[in-house]
């Protein structure tokens, strides 16, 4: 697997070597290994801790290690990844040093925002706070909560792109706010652990990603769209299609997110994404374009009105000037190596 990804894996490697060369016999520990992110966090350690040799470990804790290792049993060739089977709200705490936590548990999922709200808030607040105790307990060096942009509530259509000082924040009389605002907390969670037990807090606002791992079948555009294309779909928009999104690569969050947990400053949040805005429409035709037979139509189901278009755009200036971090990976090339990857190795196209 890890070969597939030489070229990304090299990238990260060469932006990320000089701050992780002296992490030499560290144990990492990791929430949401299976998820998107984690898969990256995974893939990334495993190649630079052996170009390295650090001899350093990561500890996977996940739900159901055989289910996990059917998706991605390649990873039972690495003897430095070893996993603890619990759930993230009530895991028991081993006795195993740990010197770095990353929180990536809990990714977006409208069908559970929407379906299961309550499930929703248990696995974001109480999962944080019992991961934070543990960091409490095993005096970690770091810990990096994976938080989002969904904290910062709705988006005015008057600013072009939101800023880490913005005070804004969900509609607490929507349900559907359960995300964003779980998100809060967990912040504030992270914020009250370093307050009173001066635990190294690091938190990234995550917004949109395109790459190898993503989930096709979710409520992501991009993914929906990738889809399409690999089955000879026509690309179907239920909207408008002038909200603006922007679009990070997986193997570009994960230099990002790295960075963020070795240098980045206690509880002070980073936005995590690219600023470079295009509207749903602009990617609907780009993906459209990758289509080599030139059958992909993209067709938009709402009339455009003079309403102002909804916007999820991040400033990401904080990041780049304090961690010297950049966007490394265009959208085009996001695009390719995203369906290059579901052809090749998901075979979704059949």
């Amino acid at each position: 697997m890890l070969n597939f990804f030489e070229d990304d894996l090299n990238l990260i490697y060469d932006n990320t070597k000089g701050i992780l060369f002296d992490e030499n016999d560290k144990t990492f520990f990791l929430t949401g290994g299976t998820g998107f992110f984690g898969i990256w966090i995974i893939m990334s350690f495993l190649f630079v801790n052996r170009k390295l040799k650090l001899n350093s470990k990561m500890i996977v804790l996940t739900r159901d290690k055989k289910k996990f290792l059917l998706k991605h049993g390649w990873i039972e060739d690495y003897r430095e990844i070893s996993f603890l089977e619990g759930d993230i709200s009530s895991f028991e705490f081993i006795e195993n040093n740990i010197d770095y936590i990353i929180h990536a548990a809990t990714e977006a999922s409208i069908k559970l925002n929407d379906e299961k709200p309550l499930v929703m808030f248990e696995t974001i607040v109480l999962g944080t706070q019992r991961i934070l105790e543990f960091a409490r307990i095993k005096k970690v060096k770091s810990f990096l909560l994976t938080s989002s942009g969904a904290v910062y509530g709705k988006q005015p259509s008057d600013i072009e792109k939101i800023s880490e000082d913005y005070i804004g924040a969900p509609v607490t009389s929507d349900a559907k706010s359960m995300y964003g605002e779980g998100k809060r907390m967990a912040e504030l969670l992270c914020a009250t652990y370093h307050k009173l037990f001066n635990l190294p807090v690091k938190v990234a606002r995550c917004y949109a990603f395109i790459g190898p791992f993503l989930e096709l079948n979710s409520h992501f555009a991009a993914g929906n769209f990738i889809k399409n294309l690999l089955n000879n779909e026509d690309i179907i928009i239920e909207g408008d299609g002038t909200p603006y999104r922007s679009y990070m690569y997986s193997a570009d969050l994960t230099i990002w997110l790295w960075t963020i947990l070795i240098k980045g400053k206690n509880n002070s949040p980073y936005n995590v994404g690219s600023s470079n805005a295009i509207s749903i429409e602009e990617l609907a035709d780009l993906i459209s374009k990758k289509d080599d037979s030139s059958q992909t139509k993209v067709i938009i189901k709402t009339k455009k009105s003079n309403i102002p278009a909804l916007r999820y755009v991040p400033d990401v200036d904080k990041a780049m000037n304090e961690l010297n971090l950049r966007i490394y990976t265009d959208l085009e090339a996001c695009l390719e190596k995203t369906i290059s990857f579901n052809k090749n190795i998901l075979n979704i196209s059949k």
